[in-house]
């Protein structure tokens, strides 16, 4: 029988740079935690199993998508599906900026990101190989998420290819740092914006996983949320490492589709046709 409601969980934490076991640990730790709220999905951060400023340690810091250390993860609340960064080693030299889905004991999909961003302070593009698809995953019968990571968010193209797969979540692990594009652009306010527009245009809910604390020379200013399918703030963290959730419904998805049925009317023929010329 189908259950109409949800709850989802949003971990923002601040991982060690190249602890993986620590941050192994502490992923555990917030599993723990998120089962104990009674969460059926609980989202990480981007790379939240290494850290982000790995540059030339990329390397040390990867692992296979089958890595037992993810099978463990995995078992550590098997009713649970826990979506987790980390840089997968897809053969000898090629690496991805990754999400790993993990559910029942097993690596059920991995998304690879898409859009590399390289520019201001960003260099990924110097490390990571590009992703070419767009998994769904099921939470539970009536509960598919696709994942756009970080700047994929900020490729439009991108989020309506993967809204086109027709997803009751959006989520968006991310590493976002106070100035790293630029003084003028405010990662703070924009994100904001982001988030707020998508879950408003298609109807859909929202978690945005970011980081809180320091890492190097970069602050990570947190701003974790969980928006409902009108753009609506559902769950907001404060200023520190915690774990927030709220209970989302198919119904409330429902009626903003109906009112704005902006993956209905997408015509996908047209734009293949004017993206040909």
């Amino acid at each position: 029988m189908r259950d109409d409601n949800l709850r989802v969980a949003v971990a923002q934490i601040n991982p060690g740079l190249l602890q993986i076991d620590a941050n192994l640990a502490l992923h555990a730790d917030y599993i723990g935690r998120a089962r104990r709220l009674g969460a059926e999905l609980l989202l990480f951060p981007e790379l939240s199993l290494t850290g982000y400023q790995l540059g030339r340690d990329t390397p040390a810091a990867a692992m296979a998508a089958d890595d037992p250390r993810l099978r463990e993860l995995a078992g550590q609340a098997p009713e649970l599906l826990v979506v987790a960064g980390f840089v997968e080693e897809a053969g000898p030299g090629e690496y991805y900026n990754a999400a790993a889905y993990l559910q029942g004991g097993r690596v059920v999909a991995v998304h690879r990101k898409l859009n590399l961003p390289t520019y201001g302070g960003l260099e990924e593009g110097k490390w990571f190989h590009r992703g070419d698809r767009i998994p769904l995953a099921e939470c539970k019968p009536g509960w598919r998420a696709v994942t756009q990571i970080c700047a994929d968010m900020w490729n439009p193209a991108l989020v309506h290819c993967a809204m086109l797969r027709r997803p009751e979540l959006l989520l968006s692990p991310i590493n976002s740092a106070s100035a790293i594009v630029s003084d003028e652009f405010s990662n703070e306010r924009n994100w904001l914006t982001n988030v707020t527009f998508y879950a408003m245009l298609y109807g859909v809910p929202v978690l945005m996983a970011n980081r809180y604390g320091a890492e190097r020379d970069a602050w990570f200013w947190g701003g974790s949320r969980i928006l409902g399918p009108r753009g609506e703030v559902l769950a907001q963290a404060d200023d520190q490492e915690c774990l927030i959730d709220a209970v989302l419904a198919r119904d409330a998805i429902a009626r903003a589709r109906f009112d704005h049925p902006a993956i209905r009317d997408a015509d996908s023929p047209l734009i293949r046709k004017l993206l040909e010329g």
